[in-house]
């Protein structure tokens, strides 16, 4: 509707051919209507198109042939030539907002298909001016395709475009000598102030995910040593059930990494960092305890994955190196992108190390801003702020620590324990089963201690061999032992000896067949069996960093030894196999030679008096004088 004065105020805008003071370049070029290439920066000082290798472009109605030159542009101390060229100015009517959007957004800096840049000064409308009265919009793309708003760009580049307006319409009504006198913008002069920059801040999320999550490796190798020396079944066979191991190792890793991350928030509270001191100290509580709690969980869990050490402390380690380069260099800048989607954040944040990394990025950026502005960190009032993301991080922890427990103990139980996956559904039905046989060994009498029907107990087939038939591991193997019998097995090597006690203690399930200790079924009561047996492995299962007298005094406790009958029973087995002068009771067992580790595994089946003992070659590497006295001792 005003097209007519929009082109005749537009015509005044490139109307001034170029004249260069070299007294004052700067100011001349003020004068003019200049355009660049290059990107505007988070601050100015001087204009960016001052200082780089793309010319200074000058718009003109026509340009002549000697329109390229340069000028001499003084930065300080330094001088240094800047080219100009000359450029062709289009006064572009269009019809409606939205093709002025489309040229504008499109067209600008990779925006569009063919990566070409459309030199558009701004897009002016003129509305309801006239020669009374100047009503200008001016429409401007701030917008860059990589920029992710860490640091938004400057516009001290908009007000040369209101100006340009403004000084044409001068020029429209009061000649071509009419102007404002407007240069460039630079940044506004501040008072001095002493620099604030706290270094923890900046690196704590990257660093301090590495700190913490460190004892995801230890916890897990710790998990995994147990489990591939066969120790966790070897404390199960002398009466440690499933949930008291779960609890007492559950409980021993949160104490651990309670006391590590008290110790990380007090030595970094210490030496003042601000990462520490300015966010709230029960904020940090609340997110450090979820999260080691978390992490406790998640190594119960992928413990049930690997029975080697070695390749667990590898992947372990990855892990934790992986989490804080991924965070770094990935996650973070996802959420400094202002355009990405919160449910993509959190959808990340359900892997337990970008929740870590996301809880430390808040407590790092409320610090640096409380130490750069003089106030304080992370309050609990401010996790209602819409860009604090603290708050699902603390139900996204809780909630994952809940359900990761869960099925950590459910593989456990399925993958390290053998039970079947619908275990918790076949309870009832096991418990009918051994009802319903124990009657016909009740009428055997109560002084039978082992009963065992004559079926086949283990139906492992080994392949015949140049024309020999299959052989069984286990075959119509039926015995009734008294109390009080000490029972040997004789045979060759193969003969299934080793087979045999391993279904007696619980490492093979016999594949038909059953027996009976004291009454109760291998099958479906052997937790309660484990309560009252003593087992002497073929191979020694002994921590290398304890004692001997410490793996007593432990095995001692399962049987229910305490105080004064504990400490005296862990001396009379320690004399029985001639452990304890010396100081060799006080040895780490890393340290015993093979005859000391196998007397030291005779001596762990029989603490506690057991009412019934399994022992496989229990003198295996012992020299004479040392195999008489084990057998005085069985």
């Amino acid at each position: 509707d005003n097209q007519t004065f929009g082109q005749s105020v537009a015509g005044n805008m490139f109307a001034r051919p170029l004249s260069i003071d070299l007294s004052d370049i700067l100011y001349s070029l003020a004068d003019d209507v200049l355009g660049s290439e290059t990107k505007t920066r988070y601050t100015n000082y001087l204009d960016p198109a001052f200082s780089s290798n793309v010319p200074v472009d000058f718009l003109q109605s026509q340009c002549t042939s000697n329109s390229q030159f340069s000028v001499p542009i003084q930065f300080g101390s330094v001088t240094f030539q800047q080219d100009v060229r000359c450029v062709q100015g289009l006064q572009l009517w269009r019809n409606s907002s939205t093709e002025i959007n489309d040229e504008l957004y499109k067209g600008y800096r990779k925006g569009n298909a063919e990566r070409k840049i459309n030199e558009i000064v701004a897009a002016y409308d003129f509305m309801n001016s006239n020669e009374n009265l100047l009503n200008v919009t001016i429409w401007y793309n701030s917008t860059y395709k990589n920029d992710t708003g860490n640091q938004p760009l400057a516009l001290t580049r908009v007000p040369r475009s209101v100006n340009l307006a403004s000084n044409a319409y001068l020029q429209l009504l009061l000649g071509p000598t009419a102007k404002m006198l407007f240069e460039f913008v630079k940044e506004m002069p501040k008072p001095e102030t002493t620099l604030r920059l706290d270094f923890s801040s900046l690196l704590g999320p990257l660093f301090f995910t590495w700190v913490i999550i460190q004892l995801f490796p230890v916890v897990l190798t710790s998990l995994v040593y147990e489990k591939q020396h066969r120790l966790r079944i070897m404390m199960k066979m002398h009466g440690l059930g499933d949930g008291p191991y779960w609890m007492i190792s559950y409980a021993y890793f949160l104490a651990i990494s309670s006391v590590y991350m008290l110790c990380f928030v007090i030595f970094g509270s210490a030496i003042g960092l601000k990462f520490f001191t300015l966010n709230d100290y029960s904020i940090q509580f609340v997110f450090y305890f979820l999260y080691i709690n978390l992490q406790i969980s998640l190594a119960f869990l992928v413990a049930d994955l690997f029975s080697n050490m070695k390749t667990a402390t590898v992947v372990g380690y990855m892990m934790v190196f992986g989490t804080g380069l991924l965070g770094g260099f990935l996650f973070q800048f996802f959420l400094q992108d202002s355009s990405f989607p919160k449910a993509g954040i959190i959808a990340m944040e359900l892997y337990p190390g970008f929740s870590l990394y996301r809880g430390l990025y808040e407590f790092s950026q409320y610090s640096f801003n409380g130490n750069y502005m003089g106030t304080d960190g992370m309050r609990w009032k401010d996790l209602n702020d819409s860009d604090n993301g603290m708050r699902e991080v603390f139900i996204i922890i809780a909630v994952e620590w809940l359900v990761v427990l869960g099925v950590a103990y459910y593989a456990d139980q399925v993958v390290s324990s053998g039970r079947s996956p619908l275990f918790f559904l076949r309870r009832h039905q096991k418990n009918f089963s051994s009802s319903f046989r124990k009657p016909s060994l009740r009428r055997q009498g109560s002084k039978v201690l082992v009963q065992m029907e004559k079926l086949d107990v283990q139906q492992e087939i080994y392949p015949g061999k140049d024309g020999n038939p299959e052989k069984f591991a286990v075959r119509e193997l039926s015995l009734a032992l008294p109390q009080g019998e000490c029972f040997g097995m004789l045979g060759p090597n193969g003969a299934g000896k080793t087979s045999f006690i391993n279904m007696m203690i619980g490492l093979t399930k016999p594949s038909s067949g059953t027996a009976y200790v004291q009454g109760l079924d291998i099958r479906t009561d052997m937790d309660r069996i484990y309560t009252s047996m003593g087992v002497c492995p073929q191979h020694d299962l002994l921590w290398e960093t304890l004692t001997g007298k410490e793996h007593l005094l432990f095995y001692g406790r399962l049987k229910n030894l305490k105080g004064a009958s504990l400490t005296q029973a862990v001396e009379e087995s320690l004399k029985s196999v001639n452990l304890f002068h010396g100081g060799v009771a006080d040895k780490q067992a890393g340290k015993y030679s093979g005859g000391m580790k196998r007397r030291l595994s005779v001596a762990i089946s029989l603490i506690g008096d057991p009412k019934v003992v399994y022992m496989d070659e229990p003198s295996t590497g012992l020299d004479p004088a040392s195999r008489n006295m084990l057998w005085n001792v069985v």
